[in-house]
């Protein structure tokens, strides 16, 4: 449909109607999570809800974007603030949350500085740097195929 399509009173409203029924019956959601490289070591958190060591992240709010959500995540759970345009590693399809609706966008910055310090809190208890060939026993599974997709190379996988 052109962007300067006029519609009437009544399509906008059966559009509307139609969006928040396909909403409620198909939600999907979309989260996202930061990988932050310096070199070889990789930047990890530990939430105070769900067992071990993840990047940070968390959901995309209405009206953001994907990638802006990231680096939101990533300044309000590191204290990080993130520069310049990221690489999308991948989108993917994450099971581990309950259900075939979830999907993760991972983004990959190389560059990126101290806007605050980490100061453990009700969400995340603690954050750390790990060199990528030593990392911590109770790393995420996914958050590892990731870590490995990047510095092993190779097809990266549609499955978190």
């Amino acid at each position: 449909m052109a962007e300067d399509a006029k519609l009437s009173s009544w399509q906008r409203v059966r559009t509307r109607i139609h969006l928040l029924v396909t909403a409620v019956r198909k939600r999907l959601t979309v989260g996202v999570r930061a990988v932050l490289l310096d070199g070889r070591r990789v930047l990890l958190v530990k939430h105070t809800y769900t067992p071990g060591w993840q990047f940070p992240g968390g959901g995309v709010e209405p009206g953001e974007t994907a990638e802006t959500a990231a680096g939101r995540e990533t300044l309000e759970e590191t204290g990080y603030l993130v520069d310049g345009r990221p690489e999308l590693l991948g989108l993917y399809l994450n099971r581990i949350a309950g259900g075939d609706r979830d999907h993760v966008a991972v983004y990959v910055w190389r560059s990126f500085r101290v806007e605050r310090q980490f100061v453990p809190n009700f969400e995340i208890a603690e954050c750390r740097w790990f060199e990528v060939d030593d990392l911590p026993p109770d790393v995420g599974k996914g958050t590892a195929r990731r870590i490995a997709e990047i510095f092993a190379g190779g097809v990266v996988a549609n499955e978190w």
